[in-house]
């Protein structure tokens, strides 16, 4: 009878303590979770102090440093390059980067599918709707090869459009070129 006696005693106080325990913790968070006091105090602060930590997620990403789009915007970058590429014989004198490149997400991209086209004499609206799967309003009934909606790598698209040539040289040849026009530009 002591023993079932002492270990009714101990459980009763084991289960006191886990739930004084359990209870401590849950008010130590408050209503809204751990933390939160704490993030709502430095968000309604002065605009003056700053938390060295930004909660927003998004922030978290760091951002290329080497990407066009950091040193400017792409639109101004696309103008200073019109007259350059104009001059190398990139670009014909009656367009401009801005429309060329309206397709391709990544400047850099536009800019290796131009020189590929401009060194290995392929028609660029072919490349650029092979590489970027987008067609736009030019004639590409004299492209070879089949024009889909899905995007293909420049090395792909030079190889379709001519087989005869050094794909992979002539694709990295064009993104080193490409690589340099942003360089020079200090984008």
């Amino acid at each position: 009878m002591k023993r079932s006696f002492l270990v009714v005693a101990v459980l009763i106080l084991s289960v006191s303590l886990f739930l004084t325990v359990g209870a401590e913790r849950a008010g130590a968070q408050g209503p809204a979770g751990a933390g939160a006091s704490t993030a709502a105090q430095g968000s309604s602060s002065s605009s003056g102090s700053h938390s060295s930590h930004s909660l927003n997620p998004i922030k978290w990403v760091k951002k290329d440093k080497n990407s066009p789009e950091s040193n400017g915007s792409r639109s101004d970058i696309e103008k200073k390059l019109t007259p350059k590429l104009q001059a190398q014989g990139v670009l014909p004198a009656n367009s401009n980067a801005t429309d060329a490149c309206a397709a391709f997400v990544a400047l850099n991209e536009c800019l290796a599918a131009l020189h590929a086209s401009r060194n290995l004499g392929l028609e660029f609206n072919c490349l650029r709707a092979k590489v970027t799967g987008v067609q736009t309003n030019a004639d590409l009934s004299g492209c070879k090869g089949s024009i889909g909606d899905k995007a293909q790598s420049l090395n792909k698209a030079i190889r379709e459009l001519n087989p005869n040539a050094d794909a992979k040289g002539a694709t990295k040849n064009a993104e080193q070129q490409a690589k340099d026009d942003l360089k020079n530009l200090g984008a």
